[in-house]
């Protein structure tokens, strides 16, 4: 299965992107792994509902119907990174051809969006920017493929 993380819009900080680089070449060490950037919308409205839908048309127009959706969102499951490895690997083993992650911009997802999804997962209580989000999941999805390998990266 092929894993994917969505991310909406670019990320404007320098030592987010070197963070987000070097887990992205680690994971393709472990997967067929794909990390894609999708255009911010294109409205001139600051309306955050207006942005979602704008962001639902372009997100759901990607999707196959086979896919495997996961929001990161604040309201979604919480795991800690060795239960994660669990569901990473039946999700994996899963007949779905993409697994794909959607990391939505600063307004969160529309109604569309989470009706199409197939699981939400948080990474914390705590708020995290939506840029920050990416290098902090990206951590987590290597840090579960190491823990399914038992490499030494992650102490328990």
């Amino acid at each position: 299965m092929k894993v994917e993380v969505w991310a909406i819009g670019k990320t404007t900080e320098t030592y987010l992107e070197t963070g987000i680089g070097i887990f992205e070449k680690r994971l393709k060490n472990y997967l067929p792994f794909t990390w894609t950037i999708l255009p911010n919308a294109r409205v001139k409205s600051t309306d955050g509902n207006v942005l979602k839908q704008e962001e639902a048309k372009l997100v759901l127009g990607k999707l196959n119907p086979d896919d495997y959706l996961v929001l990161l969102d604040e309201r979604g499951l919480q795991y800690s990174s060795v239960k994660l490895a669990h569901w990473m690997e039946q999700r994996l083993s899963a007949s779905n051809r993409r697994l794909i992650f959607l990391i939505g911009g600063a307004f969160g997802f529309s109604r569309e969006v989470y009706a199409r999804a197939n699981a939400q997962i948080s990474l914390s209580r705590l708020t995290f920017s939506h840029q920050m989000a990416r290098l902090f999941f990206l951590e987590q999805l290597y840090r579960a493929m190491t823990i399914l390998r038992n490499e030494p990266y992650h102490n328990e």
